[in-house]
């Protein structure tokens, strides 16, 4: 982190500089943000108050990476960019933050490395205008333990569990929607005991599940197996759900409205969601297959369901 913190002081140094251009320039009481750090115990992340008048997006980012590598007041916490591991470099692409890390970060174990991560992601994304980081390792993606891709990472996926563990898993029954045999209507299928990490969302698990395809006879995919998810949020009702380019191509030989009624259908099932608002990489002034226009905000829909028997397990 040396290197950075030079930069950092570097780009404060510009700061100040143009800020005391102005002959009487006006003091401003400055913003506040939750610096999150991992407890000792590593059970859990906290987040600690930091108040900076800082507001050009370069610099507080580097600022912001100071922090979370410097050791807090409060003994019970770590800083979460502190340990054998160094960040190499990062870079900023419109929205998207890449932090790049030498390989000692893969000697985390499992449960300090996704509170590490959590702390990261939920601080810097407090940032207008940084909504989506990703982690690489050398340049090549951050995988998980079972080889997987990490990918796109938004608040969102670090759920706050009022003090309980962040690896706690839990059990759901989740009731989703894929197509039938033709491909041009829907049919149920219930996915019952799904175990999952209880720090994403019911609503990202949903999403999540229709793009791993049905487990049952009688039930067809609906969406492109390639296909990553930036974020899924709720907000008075309406569910948003953000999927990178990958959804725009579609393998399977299904409607439109299969694949997009498949999610809505799905979403609206859980107590919270009434309405779904579908968007690729943040846009939604877009086409699906060139028919339907993704400005629209979906409700359920029963007329494209199939008469048949549903699928179960």
């Amino acid at each position: 982190m040396k290197h950075f913190i030079q930069r950092f002081f570097f780009l404060l140094a510009v700061a100040a500089c143009v800020t005391g251009c102005g002959s009487q320039a006006e003091t401003t009481a400055g913003k506040t943000y939750s610096i999150y750090y991992v407890n000792k115990e590593e059970t859990k992340i906290s987040p600690d108050e930091y108040q900076t008048e800082t507001e050009e997006k370069e610099v507080l980012l580097a600022e912001l990476l100071t922090q979370l590598s410097t050791a807090p007041e409060k003994v019970e916490y770590v800083a979460p960019l502190s340990g054998k591991f160094e960040l190499l470099d990062y870079t900023l692409d419109g929205e998207q933050l890449t932090l790049n890390f030498d390989v000692h970060y893969r000697e985390m174990d499992s449960i300090r490395e996704i509170l590490v991560r959590a702390a990261i992601v939920r601080t810097l994304t407090q940032i207008d205008g940084i909504r989506y980081i990703s982690f690489t390792i050398q340049n090549e993606p951050l995988i998980d333990n079972t080889g997987v891709a990490i990918g796109t990472m938004s608040a969102d996926m670090f759920i706050d569990n009022a003090g309980n563990e962040i690896n706690t898993y839990e059990k759901v029954n989740l009731l989703l929607y894929f197509a039938n045999e033709s491909g041009d209507r829907l049919v149920e299928e219930n996915q019952r005991n799904v175990v999952y990490n209880s720090n994403i969302s019911i609503e990202k698990l949903v999403v999540e599940k229709l793009i791993e395809g049905p487990t049952t006879e009688g039930a067809y995919p609906t969406i492109n197996p390639a296909t990553k998810i930036v974020s899924v949020t709720v907000k008075d009702g309406i569910c948003y759900v953000n999927l990178d380019n990958s959804f725009l191509s579609q393998p399977y030989n299904v409607t439109s409205d299969v694949t997009l009624y498949s999610i809505t259908n799905s979403l609206v099932e859980l107590p919270n969601v009434n309405k779904v608002q579908i968007s690729i990489n943040g846009e939604t002034n877009l086409f699906y297959k060139e028919s339907i226009r993704l400005t629209t905000i979906f409700e359920r829909n029963l007329d494209i369901m199939s008469n048949t028997a549903s699928a179960e397990e």
